[in-house]
């Protein structure tokens, strides 16, 4: 059987390993044993701070909605609560876009929660 050598592939997958590892400090972005270890931290960073991320928004509506309902003397969860009793089905981003751009549509909102 015939000698292959895999030069041609294994030159490609380091090139590939160190140009996503471009940027990054000292060793991790020219040697490849460092670079391919911070590239299997970075994804799982990445994967986990991606599903963060929905719960940070989702604090941030609640804060900004609870903002919103404060000056026009309700709170949070008394507004929560009389929309779902009222059956407005308004998500909390939403809620949270009129809170914080359209005060006006959200008073209308509180009205008839109300």
């Amino acid at each position: 059987m015939t000698r292959v050598k895999k030069g041609v592939h294994a030159l490609k997958r380091r090139r590939s390993v160190l140009k996503q590892t471009k940027g990054m400090r000292h060793g991790r972005s020219t040697k490849e044993r460092q670079a391919k270890d911070a590239l299997l931290h970075a994804g799982s960073y990445s994967f986990a701070h991606r599903k963060d991320k929905k719960s940070h928004n989702r604090k941030l509506w609640n804060i900004k909605i609870n903002a919103g309902a404060r000056e026009l003397g309700m709170s949070y969860s008394k507004l929560i609560g009389a929309l779902h009793q009222k059956n407005i089905m308004l998500d909390r981003k939403i809620l949270s876009i009129f809170a914080e751009y359209h005060p006006k549509t959200f008073a209308k909102i509180l009205e008839a929660a109300k």
